[in-house]
């Protein structure tokens, strides 16, 4: 019963999508409005990006770095063993953030 409701609506719903859409076409090609795009907005998205998003990855790193590295210690001090596995990983993911925006800008050129 619910087949026999349900393809005649599906059917109605399809001619009616296809009545009402209406093609999306660009006008010229579509490469030379994502660089006019990109050359109109990216001093700003460098402004935030370099402003905003890396000191927030630095900051979230060096935090998760010196907590992982003080449980670590403790680690050490119940079982006598130090894992560096995770410091280590932390410090390379902050030395990568804190250099990322000399190489991503020169990738990018912006």
């Amino acid at each position: 019963m619910n087949r026999k409701r349900f393809l005649p609506v599906l059917t109605v719903f399809c001619l009616l999508a296809a009545l009402f859409s209406t093609p999306a076409l660009a006008a010229g090609s579509v490469a030379d409005a994502v660089e006019q795009t990109w050359g109109d907005a990216s001093e700003q998205i460098r402004a935030v990006v370099d402003s905003v998003v890396f000191p927030a990855l630095s900051m979230v790193l060096a935090i998760a770095f010196f907590v992982k590295l003080a449980l670590t210690y403790f680690e050490y001090r119940k079982h006598g063993q130090f894992e560096w596995t995770g410091p280590a990983i932390l410090f390379v993911c902050l030395i990568f953030v804190l250099l990322a925006p000399n190489y991503i800008w020169g990738i990018i050129g912006g």
